[in-house]
C-alpha cells in the first residue's frame, strides 16, 4: 500500500503534530507500505527535522518530499504544494492528512477526490471547543471556504481519544470519526540514560529535584498556570527548581515577566528545545512532569514521559484519564491550588512517585506503542472497512482494547 501522509511543516518546533506523523509513518513503513511524508521544510527545518528523528526506528524507511519554507504568495496559493501533491499522490492507496488550517492540507484533500484516492483527516486537536474559540471568526469563514469540505468528504476524522471526538460534535461534520492514540516506540526507551543531565547542564546542587515542563511555551500548555503552582510550593520545598523546555510558541516573553513579577526567576530555568537524547536524559532526571495544559488531543510529551518512568501531574483538559486511572500520575483541574497540591503530593511521597512512575512505563508498554497503532491506521484505510458504524470504529483503540 502506497499511504501519503501531508503536514504543513514538518518542523519539530511545532510540536505533537510533527512528532506524532514521523513517527506513524514510520511505523507504517515497518509493516512493508510505501509510506511518503509531503511538506514543508527549508534547509534548516529539515536538518532540525532529521536531527530530531533520527534515534526514531524505522525512520529510513520513510520517502520525505520536502519543499522550501513558502514564502507569503505561496502560503496563500499552495502552487508548488499542489504541484508536488500531484507528483507524490501517483499510484497512492490513501492519503492521510495532518491538521486543517493550511492550504496545502485543502489542497492535498482535493487532489486526492479528483484522483478517486480516499483519505483522513487528523486534526490533532485543532477543532475542539478550545481551539475553534481561537482566531474564531478567520475559521468560521475558512470552513465556509473549502476547510468543511475537506472535512465532510474525508472517509473519516482520526481523533486521538474519546473527548476528542465528543468535542467535534458542536461543528456537525459529516465525516464518521475513528479514535487512535499516539504511542512509543519501545526501542526508544529500552536503555534510558543515567540522571545527572540537569545537574551537570544547569549546574545544580546535587541535592535538587527538578519539576520538568516539556512542550511548546505556548498559551495553551498552561504556563502562566505552573507558574502560579509553583509559586505555591516554592517556598516549602527549597530542594526543587522547575526547569521548562520547550520551543517559544508565543508565550515565552509573558512567562518570563511572570516569574520576575512572582520572585522565582531564579529558580526556573529555561533550557530551549531539546530533542533526542538530550530529551530522554531530561526526563530521566527530573522527579516530576507537568502539563497543566488548556487543551490537548493526546500529548506526546506524557507518553514519553510515562515511557521514561516519570510520575505525571498533568490537567484534565490534557484528555487523559488512564493517567489518574492506572496510578500513573495525577489528573487534576486548571486551578493553580489543584496543581500545586498535587505536585507537592508527588514530591513528598517518594514511594508513591516511584509506583507511579513504574505504573506509567507499564500503561504505556500495555498500550501505546507505534506498531500496534500503525496496525489500527491500517485497519480504517482498508477498502471494506465501514467507518459509518461509528461505535465499531470508536471501539478499535480504546486503551482498554491493547
Amino acid at each position: 500500500m502506497k499511504i501519503v501522509h501531508v503536514i504543513s511543516s514538518i518542523d519539530p518546533a511545532q510540536g505533537g503534530p510533527q512528532s506524532g506523523c514521523v513517527r506513524l509513518a514510520a511505523a507504517q513503513s515497518a509493516l512493508g507500505h510505501d509510506v511518503h511524508i509531503v511538506s514543508y521544510g527549508g534547509a534548516e527545518v529539515e536538518k532540525r527535522a532529521f536531527k530530531s528523528a533520527q534515534d526514531v526506528p524505522f525512520v529510513a524507511l520513510v520517502h520525505w518530499d520536502l519543499l522550501d519554507d513558502p514564502d507569503r504568495m505561496e502560503q496563500i496559493s499552495c502552487v508548488e504544494g499542489s504541484r508536488l501533491l500531484r507528483q507524490v499522490l501517483k499510484g497512492a492507496s490513501f492519503v492521510h492528512i495532518h491538521g486543517v488550517w493550511e492550504p496545502i492540507l485543502r489542497s492535498a484533500a482535493n487532489t486526492a477526490r479528483s484522483t478517486r484516492i480516499p483519505y483522513c483527516v487528523q486534526p490533532h486537536g485543532m477543532l475542539d471547543a478550545w481551539s475553534m474559540k481561537q482566531k474564531h471568526w478567520k475559521k468560521r469563514v475558512a470552513l465556509l471556504l473549502g476547510y468543511r469540505k475537506m472535512l465532510d468528504r474525508a472517509n473519516f476524522l482520526v481523533t486521538l481519544n474519546n473527548d476528542e471526538s465528543r468535542l467535534l460534535e458542536p461543528l456537525r461534520l459529516k465525516a464518521p470519526t475513528l479514535t487512535i492514540p499516539n504511542g512509543i516506540f519501545l526501542e526508544e526507551f529500552a536503555d534510558l540514560p543515567e540522571a545527572g543531565f540537569f545537574h551537570k547542564r544547569l549546574s545544580l546542587a546535587r541535592e535538587k529535584r527538578v519539576i520538568l515542563f516539556l512542550s511548546r511555551l505556548h498559551t495553551k500548555k498552561g504556563l502562566d498556570i505552573l507558574a502560579d503552582a509553583f509559586k505555591l510550593i516554592a517556598e516549602s520545598h527549597p530542594d526543587v527548581d522547575l526547569v521548562v523546555a520547550g520551543p517559544d510558541g508565543g508565550a515565552r516573553e509573558g512567562f518570563v515577566s511572570q516569574i520576575n513579577r512572582l520572585h522565582i526567576a531564579d529558580r526556573v530555568h529555561l533550557v530551549g528545545p531539546i530533542y533526542g537524547a538530550d530529551k530522554l536524559c531530561a526526563l530521566v532526571d527530573a522527579s516530576c512532569f507537568c502539563l497543566p495544559s488548556r487543551q490537548e488531543g493526546f500529548s506526546v510529551a506524557i507518553t514519553e514521559a510515562l515511557a521514561s518512568g516519570l510520575p505525571a501531574v498533568i490537567s484534565d483538559a490534557c484528555h487523559f484519564p488512564e493517567v489518574g486511572t492506572a496510578n500513573a500520575g495525577l489528573v487534576v483541574s486548571l486551578d493553580p491550588a489543584d496543581v500545586a497540591s498535587a505536585l507537592a503530593s508527588v514530591l513528598d511521597n517518594p514511594a508513591m512517585a516511584s509506583i507511579m512512575g513504574q505504573n506509567g512505563q507499564r500503561l504505556v508498554r500495555e498500550n501505546y506503542t507505534w506498531p500496534r497503532i500503525a496496525e489500527l491506521t491500517i485497519q480504517g484505510y482498508a477498502p471494506n472497512h465501514n467507518p459509518k458504524i461509528r461505535s465499531r470504529i470508536s471501539g478499535l483503540a480504546t486503551a482498554t482494547d491493547y
